[in-house]
């Protein structure tokens, strides 16, 4: 009962983190692409409600910017530039799910532009391409750990369940792919790329390339639990009055295999929109203008912005709760498990 709890907790604090990713358009004031070249490293805006001079405003408001007296990259309040911040207003175009055209937006500005997280080299506001940005991340986690869990199925299941010299040289197979250093080998592989790739061909060969160096671990447990489902007594009953590979997969020992999948989904996605953020901040992944949480943070890589833009390194705490959603998720499947296998093993209720 409290583990089923704890699992339902997990679920919702993660469909409710992705649906601000997936709602993404809606929230973000402005075209994660729209830059303000006037306003480069400008400081997350201040909301106020109330004034200067001590009034209270029944509408949020905020100051302008300006250069800081005695200093020429130090920003500092405008008050001679008042904008007004409304709700449920009309900007730049956006397509809901990426179908869906429209202009509505939750919040934006009157009077002047606000960066709610502050903005990058280019005026760009750092809040609209966070969430912009995680679609692309967690879209790629999404799509390689579905590309690992599928390859290394097939392959754990075959391996498994049949055996002999199959077994002997997909787990051979399995070994080389746990061994071999993956990074210089994408960055060999980037390097026989052009210097300019297109982000849909970009965003593709990054998921092409998670989902096929993930798998051996994946094919290595479903292999155990095939070698362990398909000698149990009700699997050779089954065999024994004459039962097809195909059926016994289906009905028998593929089921076994589920609660191992779904828990090594939950500990994919986070490695591989952490690895998809690595890829990309090495300039590996997806390049500008399209954001993501890994090119987000390639301006790190510059040692003036590291010391004096704190706001900068906003996209990688962005990700921590979705890391620690996943995580939690995982280890709730597990004890799950745990508990089925026990209360299978006893006969009855844990």
């Amino acid at each position: 009962m409290i583990q089923g709890l704890r699992l339902t907790l997990w679920l919702v604090a993660l469909a409710a983190l992705h649906m601000m990713i997936a709602g993404a358009g809606f929230l973000a004031p402005y075209d994660p692409a729209e830059q303000d070249r006037e306003n480069p490293y400008s400081p997350p805006t201040r909301i106020h409600l109330i004034d200067e001079h001590g009034r209270i405003h029944s509408r949020p408001f905020f100051y302008g910017t300006r250069v800081r007296e005695r200093s020429f990259d130090q920003a500092a309040e405008d008050i001679s530039k008042v904008g007004q911040l409304h709700f449920f207003v009309r900007g730049a175009n956006y397509r809901v799910l990426g179908f869906i055209p429209t202009r509505w937006h939750l919040f934006g500005a009157e009077g002047a532009r606000f960066y709610l997280l502050g903005s990058d080299a280019f005026g760009r506001d750092q809040f609209s391409r966070i969430l912009c940005g995680g679609q692309v991340s967690l879209l790629a986690g999404f799509l390689g750990a579905a590309c690992t869990l599928l390859l290394g199925g097939a392959i754990g299941t075959m391996a498994g369940f049949y055996g002999g010299w199959r077994d002997a040289l997909l787990m051979r197979l399995a070994e080389l792919f746990l061994a071999l250093p993956w990074l210089y080998l994408l960055l060999a592989l980037r390097a026989f790329l052009p210097l300019t790739v297109r982000p849909s061909e970009a965003f593709f060969l990054v998921v092409v390339v998670l989902g096929t160096v993930g798998w051996a671990r994946p094919a290595r447990l479903v292999r155990s639990i095939v070698l362990s489902a398909k000698e149990r007594d009700f699997v050779r009953a089954a065999r024994g009055f004459g039962a097809t590979d195909g059926y016994l997969l289906r009905h028998h020992i593929l089921p076994e295999t589920s609660s191992v999948l779904l828990a090594q989904a939950a500990i994919l996605v986070p490695q591989f929109v952490l690895a998809e953020m690595t890829l990309s901040f090495l300039g590996l992944g997806m390049p500008e203008p399209v954001p993501s949480w890994g090119n987000l943070l390639a301006t790190l890589q510059q040692y003036s912005v590291l010391v004096s833009y704190w706001w900068m390194y906003l996209p990688a705490l962005a990700c921590v709760p979705f890391f620690a959603g996943y995580l939690g998720l995982a280890n709730a499947l597990h004890v799950g498990a745990v508990a089925e296998k026990i209360q299978a093993g006893l006969g009855g209720p844990t």
